[in-house]
């Protein structure tokens, strides 16, 4: 087996490396970050959304540098240097973002105490139900075994569904025409489904008019993607497909889950 970091790319690639040579000059804010890694782009999407000044720094996960692990002995991205003080965990890095430079807009939360409560309720849903199940339907092993596959499957669509219904009738995004901390936070993980078509089948996202009895839902869903999709934000932290497909292709192996998982979140996902 080639060394764990032999088929990762080395930096962000397509309008991603423009963004990353433009923040590359000297800032108080650093961000130490892995282009390919959804739980970086969280952080990367609020600093772009709302026009924060920082440094991006680049991090292998298999050679991280003396000065993140300062910061940060786990040495996990994305982490921020912030008044020479660190951070991690990108959920609070978000709502750290947007309390700390108020000045910069868009505001993410909610002004409304009881919609911003909703939202950290369903952000929480995000991140404890359905990017876990993402990760287990991506993860899953054997290829042959099609009713595990078709479990994992149903319950990664079932959470997506229950997240789904709970968003702004109209939209696009989750709590109406504005973009959100909610939007940005579980977007990386949506921009990411084409992994499923790639390397099990397909993500079970029914086609437009065949979704049954949750045909509503699912087209609500497509107006959020579509929007997510559309986010200037978006495109310009986003590189090229083809140099994720040799990091997934890696879940094919157990042995390579393991390695890569431990590599970039201490074991608790994939990136």
């Amino acid at each position: 087996m080639p060394p764990p970091d032999a088929n990762l790319h080395p930096s962000a690639t397509g309008l991603a490396a423009k963004t990353v040579e433009e923040h590359s000059a000297e800032q108080d804010l650093k961000l130490y970050a892995g282009w390919f890694c959804p739980f970086v782009q969280r952080a990367w999407l609020v600093l772009e959304e709302k026009k924060i000044p920082y440094q991006y720094i680049e991090v292998n996960p298999y050679h991280k540098p003396d000065s993140l692990l300062k910061l940060n002995p786990r040495g996990l991205v994305p982490t921020l240097q912030y008044a020479n003080k660190p951070l991690y965990e990108s959920t609070v890095l978000c709502e750290f973002l947007e309390d700390a430079y108020p000045d910069h807009t868009p505001h993410l939360l909610p002004s409304d105490p009881y919609e911003r409560a909703r939202t950290r309720i369903w952000t929480d849903f995000g991140t404890s139900r359905i990017i876990p199940a993402y990760h287990r339907f991506l993860q899953f092993q054997p290829m042959s075994d099609k009713e595990g596959l078709e479990e994992r499957k149903k319950e990664f669509l079932g959470y997506l569904q229950q997240f789904v219904s709970e968003m702004d009738e109209e939209g696009p995004f989750f709590g109406g025409k504005d973009v959100g901390m909610i939007d940005l936070i579980i977007a990386p993980f949506a921009l990411r489904l084409w992994v499923f078509d790639h390397f099990k089948g397909g993500s079970g996202i029914p086609d437009e008019g065949k979704g049954g009895v949750m045909d509503n839902v699912w087209n609500r869903f497509r107006k959020w993607l579509q929007a997510i999709e559309a986010l200037e934000s978006v495109k310009k932290t986003s590189s090229e497909r083809e140099h994720f497909v040799p990091i997934y292709q890696r879940y094919a192996d157990d042995t390579a889950q393991s390695e890569l998982a431990k590599a970039t979140r201490g074991g608790k996902g994939v990136p």
